[in-house]
């Protein structure tokens, strides 16, 4: 019978053998990434029925209830710029919009060449002019800006309810904005938006 000796040195001999062995390879934890497809079958699913949710960067992102405040900007901003994107320009709330096939947000107001027979099967890629009202999401509005810009969205706003200021983006290029501004009244944007829509009336082909 073996000594509580002998079986401590057996042991520690099974130990040495052991750490002797190759290690299986370890790989840290990976995130899953869902695409478009995904996605939408999950949808078809009732997955996120109840819920308002967008696909960002592959990643499922629950957004918070709307309330009057909110519903009430995007009416606001959606009438100002009515009369400057007329005919040829499709203003849309909160519709989905495909920029790859992980990121499918869906913006308080996009402004989109074409009319809206254009969209009666797909949702538009690009558009010119994004804008997200940020009451209580800010950061995640600031970093949907590389992934509008991506997108060749050519101007991006961000409303900031809280502090009344508004965030304007443009020029993309490379997946960034090459010009950001900050600080601006709103009421020293949309003074602005008669000039925007035409500039953008005159460089439609």
């Amino acid at each position: 019978m073996l000594q509580v000796g002998d079986r401590f040195l057996q042991a520690k001999l099974q130990l040495s053998v052991l750490m002797r062995q190759p290690m299986l390879p370890t790989t840290e934890p990976q995130v899953h990434l869902w695409t478009r497809d995904e996605y939408y079958r999950l949808t078809d699913l009732d997955f996120f029925q109840g819920r308002r949710v967008e696909l960002i960067e592959g990643q499922v992102i629950d957004r918070a209830a709307m309330k009057s405040p909110h519903a009430i900007a995007i009416d606001l901003i959606d009438a100002a710029l009515r009369p400057v994107f007329r005919e040829g320009y499709y203003i849309r709330q909160q519709k989905p919009f495909v920029i790859s096939d992980i990121s499918e947000p869906e913006p308080d107001i996009s402004i989109v060449r074409g009319a809206l027979e254009d969209f009666r099967h797909h949702h538009p890629d690009t558009a010119e002019l994004v804008v997200e009202i940020a009451v209580s999401s800010l950061e995640l509005d600031r970093a949907k800006a590389g992934v509008y810009a991506g997108a060749g969205v050519r101007e991006y706003w961000i409303i900031d309810a809280s502090g009344e200021t508004v965030e304007r983006y443009r020029e993309p290029c490379d997946g960034a904005y090459r010009t950001v501004e900050t600080g601006l009244t709103e009421l020293e944007t949309l003074a602005g938006v008669l000039a925007v829509g035409e500039l953008f009336r005159m460089q439609q082909v």
